[in-house]
């Protein structure tokens, strides 16, 4: 397998050492962008130093301290805690030692132009770092085995230590990461020392249940948690390997045929060593939200924080979009008084740390907007907090990109409170209106099957293409099994900006059913070319006109068995109408005059999301003679109106 067919979240992991080390390697380019930093000689700025920092327990944790040769003034720490290396990424390999030195330390150039004390530390359990690694680690966990630790008390323990052993420090310290990165930081500043002064938790694990990586309204994440568990697996420590990740080979260039091939998890499981399936096994087999994943939620427990914070995350990020609003929200209601911002952009996973921005596969964002975010955003907040540099411009509260119309807006709150609740309506002939149903009976349907899926790319991929959070529908809605529903051309813009909610009255034929709500923006039938290059990282769409291109704005999964609580399964009675609710996720989108609203409705998105044997099963168990066709209905009358509600501002 080449490089180009790493799993989805693969990129974020060589990003993140990357941001620390040096240049990205092919599989980690940014979709949307090629722009590269001009490489920086940080060995005539900066002296490199290791330590083995003690915890309370006794475990040392290996930490990498860069310190400014100039000493004329005293400088704030910026703190990296990551289970993927502290070492220095080059020539595809993790590299330790003091000689090793990377070609970037922080989370952009201005840091490192202003002078910071950059600290990388390896967490419990992984690279070069003693102690048991665990997966989230558990805030609260009474049964603590020997070398498991909580990372609130673990960055207690650094930042003493940091304080007392490197000199020429100011007293203050930041902490940042993305991703897992970013679950580190959120956990970190619980009970949070006084020195942290301020916080940026970007794209960060929150719930591994609840719509980050794993899993979507109870549905599996298939593709890209398969690829990322394939290549992050349990090791033995203090260790600096394995210096690099592990190739699977799917055999086949798409995976919808490895995986339809294979089809049940339990097959599909047998493909890895038991070394790979050491940490994906469980995923799979905790199948609803019971105390595995909920002692690993971080969200409840983000009390008592100090800092001022700046969360941070991607209307297009496929592995962890619901984190930072997850995160958002709990900090603003426990900790009252703090700073607590929160910015969204245009951007995958960690696309904002490095590239411009200016636009994802076909579609434009018509500005560098990574480089407005690093430069006017994030640069700023720290120099704010941890320098008492005053920014040009006050950190708004909230700041959100608004796709469609390709502009910044600064918000008090999320939502914003001025937007107001309006449904959109399945109507007869796959009509979309604001107006609901009237009086009498209808529906539509379709035949769901299993050995047949509805894919969510229209064509071949391995890893999971970050293009694909807007990638054209046009392939999907012209099958027999993806109802369809368009507005009228809009004749004046519609901006939704929050929480996408689908309301639907559904039956089956079966016992359970997924079902996968899709909203789209449909460009008008004459529209210029972008005059672009498109790009993937596996596949690069053609150029061409956005002449009735079906941009995918948001699109989520619910598995059927979990429309009444994600701890308690319970299956349909065949043909009995019921009504699902669920979260497609938050957007803040405009929808231009000219353009059509659509809403796509089908029962399978493939390999994105595992099959559902539509029979009611421990899905993670299920036999091949479980998988059956089944036919699904819609309904859509006055006594059953199903529609998306959206979240509207008034117009700007």
């Amino acid at each position: 397998m080449t490089r180009r067919s790493l799993p989805a979240r693969l990129p974020l992991l060589t990003l993140l050492a990357a941001l620390a080390c040096t240049a990205l390697p092919p599989a980690a380019v940014h979709a949307a962008d090629d722009a590269k930093p001009a490489p920086r000689d940080l060995r005539a700025l900066y002296t490199k130093y290791e330590y083995r920092i003690p915890m309370r327990d006794g475990t040392k944790l290996f930490t990498v301290v860069y310190v400014p040769k100039d000493a004329s003034k005293p400088y704030p720490f910026l703190i990296n805690r990551t289970p993927y290396g502290a070492g220095v990424q080059a020539d595809g390999e993790l590299h330790y030692g003091e000689d090793w030195y990377p070609k970037q330390i922080g989370p952009s150039k201005e840091f490192e132009d202003a002078g910071y004390i950059f600290v990388k530390q390896d967490v419990r359990g992984r690279y070069m770092s003693e102690g048991k690694w665990q997966e989230m680690t558990p805030h609260v966990n009474p049964r603590r085995a020997a070398g498991e630790g909580q990372e609130s008390q673990d960055m207690y323990d650094t930042m003493e230590w940091l304080l007392k052993h490197v000199p020429n420090n100011n007293g203050k310290a930041g902490i940042w990461g993305i991703s897992y990165p970013g679950f580190y930081t959120s956990a970190s500043i619980i009970d949070s020392h006084p020195a942290i002064k301020a916080a940026s938790p970007q794209a960060p694990v929150t719930d591994l249940y609840m719509g980050d990586d794993s899993y979507h309204g109870g549905a599996f994440m298939l593709a890209a948690n398969f690829g990322f568990y394939a290549s992050f697996t349990e090791q033995k420590n203090p260790t600096t390997l394995p210096r690099t990740w592990d190739d699977f080979d799917y055999g086949a260039a798409d995976a919808y045929d490895f995986f339809l091939a294979h089809r049940t998890l339990a097959s599909i499981l047998g493909t890895l060593t038991d070394r790979q399936r050491a940490l994906l096994a469980p995923t799979i087999d905790h199948d609803t939200y019971d105390a595995f994943w909920q002692t690993r939620a971080i969200a409840p427990h983000l009390k008592n924080i100090k800092a001022a914070v700046l969360t941070v995350g991607g209307w297009f990020d496929a592995e962890d979009p619901q984190g930072p609003f997850s995160t958002y929200h709990a900090i603003k209601k426990y900790n009252p008084g703090i700073f607590d911002g929160l910015v969204i952009g245009p951007w995958v996973h960690g696309g904002w740390a490095r590239y411009d921005g200016k636009q994802l596969g076909r579609v434009s964002f018509d500005s560098k907007t990574g480089e407005y975010f690093r430069e006017h955003i994030q640069f700023p907040f720290f120099e704010q907090q941890l320098k008492g540099v005053k920014p040009a411009q006050p950190i708004a509260p909230v700041t959100a990109f608004e796709t469609g119309s390709n502009v910044w807006r600064r918000y008090t709150t999320w939502p914003p409170a001025q937007a107001q609740a309006r449904t959109l309506y399945f109507g007869p002939h796959g009509t979309l209106t604001w107006q609901q149903p009237p009086a009498g009976s209808g529906y539509d349907e379709y035949v769901s099957d299993p050995s047949k899926p509805v894919p969510y790319i229209g064509y071949p991929a391995t890893s999971v293409p970050q293009e694909y959070m807007v990638s054209d529908q046009r392939f999907a809605a012209t099958r027999p099994d993806v109802l369809v529903y368009q507005s009228g051309v809009l004749q004046e813009d519609v901006t939704v900006a929050g929480p996408v909610t689908p309301r639907l009255f559904v039956s089956t034929t079966g016992t359970d059913a997924d079902w996968v709500v899709k909203l789209i923006d449909v460009y008008p039938a004459e529209y210029p070319s972008t005059g672009q290059p498109a790009h993937g990282n596996d596949v690069a769409p053609p150029r061409g006109t956005m002449a009735g291109y079906q941009q995918l704005v948001r699109g989520n999964p619910l598995r059927g068995k979990f429309r009444n609580g994600f701890d308690k399964p319970e299956p349909f009675v065949p043909g009995k109408v019921e009504a699902i609710s669920y979260q497609l996720g938050d957007v803040n989108h405009t929808f231009r005059r000219g353009h059509r609203i659509m809403v796509q409705v089908q029962s399978s998105w493939f390999p994105l999301v595992d099959l559902n044997p539509q029979t009611f099963v421990t899905i993670p168990k299920a036999k091949p003679e479980d998988f059956k066709a089944a036919t699904q209905r819609v309904y859509r009358a006055a006594q059953t109106p199903s529609g998306l509600q959206l979240l509207v501002l008034p117009a700007h």
